[in-house]
């Protein structure tokens, strides 16, 4: 009834706003099956779920681009809550992808000046979400680098002292965040039943595209 009425009286149905933000893993967060979108799935008609996902980017980047996505201003422009997912491109070997590397020191600065950023601009403290980067199939990523006519340039251990790096930057801030790393690890699970092979349109995707699993 309450919908009908606003309706009829033209105003406008707003719904707060969640913002996704990372790398290539949130960018194709949405295709079939995928995290993005089966979170959007579960939060229809109760919040608009925006992709802000950009492939290849590294925390370096993204801490550029950010105040251009979110600005201080009226709640309509604010969102209720944002996740940041970044490290698997910062996690990349210096010595094979400089480009993208970024040394471990700099991207715990650049998390920590994200965050800060967010919560000058009135994002609650406790809906910013530090999501670390997902363990990498060096095997399957390994075949992606010959094919691209390069060495392997990431190792799943140095995936992991970011996502450490990652979580301690969540308890200096005080704020939350999933430790993906070791859940989808955890009791030596095959973790590739979680990842799907990035579209070939797509060469420089960097992790394979996190799904939901076998299992939903």
């Amino acid at each position: 009834m309450a919908l009908c009425e606003a309706v009829s009286c033209g105003s406008s149905l707003l719904w707060p706003r969640v913002l996704l933000f990372g790398d290539s893993i949130t960018q194709f967060s949405f295709q079939q099956g995928g995290w993005g979108a089966s979170l959007a799935d579960k939060l229809v008609r109760k919040c608009d779920v925006l992709n802000r996902g950009f492939s290849g980017y590294n925390t370096r980047w993204a801490k550029i681009i950010l105040p251009r996505l979110i600005r201080k201003g009226t709640s309509l422009d604010t969102p209720v809550a944002v996740t940041i997912f970044f490290g698997a491109n910062d996690s990349a070997l210096k010595d094979e992808n400089p480009k993208q590397h970024v040394p471990l020191e700099e991207y715990v600065a650049n998390l920590k000046s994200m965050v800060q950023y967010l919560k000058s601009v009135d994002v609650p403290e406790s809906r910013l979400v530090l999501i670390t980067p997902s363990p990498l199939c060096e095997a399957a990523w390994e075949q992606e680098c010959l094919q691209q006519g390069c060495k392997l340039n990431r190792l799943n251990v140095v995936v992991g002292e970011y996502a450490r790096a990652c979580l301690q930057v969540a308890q200096d801030c005080g704020i939350d965040a999933l430790d993906l790393w070791t859940l989808m690890q955890k009791d030596g699970q095959d973790f590739s039943s979680y990842l799907s092979p990035p579209p070939r349109s797509h060469p420089h995707t960097l992790h394979w595209t996190l799904t939901q699993g076998r299992n939903g």
